[in-house]
């Protein structure tokens, strides 16, 4: 299994503790370090700094790391034009040597819109816009550099677009579209995603959503095999109750609800919920990471991940 780290940058965690957290997942050897694209802050939580820009904050990450995958999970498609989108995207893949990987979703928090006076359209108009900009994505890495393309979608009509610049990818940016929607969700996937990621779900619910993603594929005569699928779990792990209260309460969150509905607890507790999820064909692992500060979580969950992977191996 690959194994990720993942923050929520809204809640204030700011440039520099989300540097150094990157920083130290590369040298613990995680495959990639990903952060949401929120621009308000959630629940009670302490603002602290205030909210990032993803996209900033991957073109920041992208020159302070040397290997890692970066990305996000995952982008609102209703906070930037999706020509400009492109744009940003290949550029932040140029600079981080071709490491980009891109989380693209409809969007669904009002609060946020509200705040920066950004347009909030009904549920259907959301996904409308998302396909466009699954779709001109797609036309930019396809197109070829001396050519234009013109593009006439549910949301935006693009004219002479030059699909420049390029991503460094050759197959392009590798896109990540997920959720448990029952049928536009699958489809999209189905049509523009290498990946299909559910995020904080029990490993039975990913499994039905999984088989509705599949089936997409089939539909569309691509082969289920080709897409990834992966998990996205909070983390609150320690080896003694005293400090999995901690840092349950550090988090504001409940350790008897994390235990439930993340990977939480003991070593022992954590390892076999990961499993739980490879068991129904995760291959991917998103951590939740929300207190950034804490990088002793991250080196204790690097050396769980390493017994695990040899427990693996020698199965």
């Amino acid at each position: 299994m690959d194994f990720r780290i993942f923050t929520e940058p809204q809640q204030g965690a700011g440039y520099e503790r989300l540097s150094a957290l990157a920083i130290h997942a590369e040298a613990l050897g995680f495959d990639g370090f990903f952060v949401s694209d929120h621009y308000h802050v959630m629940g009670e939580n302490d603002p602290r700094n205030g909210p990032t820009d993803a996209l900033t904050t991957m073109a920041g990450i992208a020159r302070d790391t040397k290997k890692l995958r970066i990305g996000t999970l995952v982008c609102s498609s209703t906070f930037r034009q999706p020509g400009r989108f492109s744009v940003i995207a290949a550029e932040i893949d140029q600079m981080s040597s071709g490491r980009l990987e891109l989380g693209v979703g409809a969007g669904w928090f009002d609060r946020e819109h509200e705040a920066l006076g950004i347009d909030f359209p009904p549920l259907k108009e959301r996904f409308d816009k998302m396909e466009d900009q699954l779709s001109i994505l797609e036309l930019f890495r396809t197109t070829p550099s001396n050519s234009t393309f013109d593009y006439h979608g549910k949301t935006v009509v693009l004219k002479d677009c030059s699909p420049l610049p390029k991503s460094l990818q050759e197959t392009g940016i590798p896109l990540i579209v997920g959720g448990g929607g029952p049928k536009r969700t699958p489809n999209l996937a189905a049509r523009f995603a290498s990946e299909f990621n559910l995020p904080f779900s029990s490993p039975t619910d990913f499994e039905l959503q999984a088989e509705r993603v599949k089936k997409a594929c089939e539909s569309l005569e691509r082969d289920p095999e080709s897409m990834v699928f992966s998990s996205a779990q909070v983390l609150c792990i320690g080896e003694t109750e005293e400090e999995l209260s901690k840092r349950s309460k550090r988090i504001g969150r409940e350790l008897s609800e994390l235990r439930e509905n993340g990977v939480a607890g003991t070593l022992d507790e954590a390892s076999e919920r990961i499993r739980s999820f490879q068991r129904v064909g995760v291959t991917r692992m998103y951590f939740q990471v929300l207190d950034e500060d804490d990088l002793d979580q991250v080196s204790l969950l690097s050396e769980l991940l390493n017994e695990f992977n040899e427990t693996v191996e020698n199965a």
